[in-house]
């Protein structure tokens, strides 16, 4: 599965943007933390990439090859959705979430669809 450097939608950082930041921070090559990290450069480069998981524990290693270690915490999520629309949403039937996402794809459809004919509209006109 891969992972992806930034969580959109809830604006947290993911353990790969945070070992480039690092990497970078302190002057070092992936190679060079490679080595500190005892693995490989091409390692190094798919967990930067997104394209790995990392777990606690390997985050918690390759950080202390670069004299950090991470801090787990929690905070409020600054989030687009509301916690009782969330909350509606997960008490519904699997049938009904369904077609509350159709209904959903078929608005943004129409607003992409509308959007469209609007900038071709005025760029008609310009």
């Amino acid at each position: 599965m891969r992972s992806y450097l930034f969580d959109t939608v809830n604006g947290i950082s993911v353990p790969a943007e945070l070992i480039k930041a690092l990497r970078t921070q302190h002057g070092l090559s992936q190679r060079e933390l490679a080595y500190r990290a005892g693995t490989s450069q091409s390692a190094i480069a798919r967990i930067e990439a997104g394209g790995e998981d990392v777990s606690w524990t390997r985050l918690r290693s390759i950080l202390a090859a670069m004299g950090d270690e991470p801090v787990l915490g929690s905070q409020r999520l600054s989030s687009r959705y509301d916690v009782h629309d969330l909350m509606r949403e997960r008490a519904m039937s699997p049938e009904s979430r369904l077609a509350s996402g159709i209904e959903f794809n078929r608005f943004g459809s129409e607003l992409a669809i509308a959007g469209a004919k609007a900038r071709a509209k005025k760029n008609a006109a310009a």
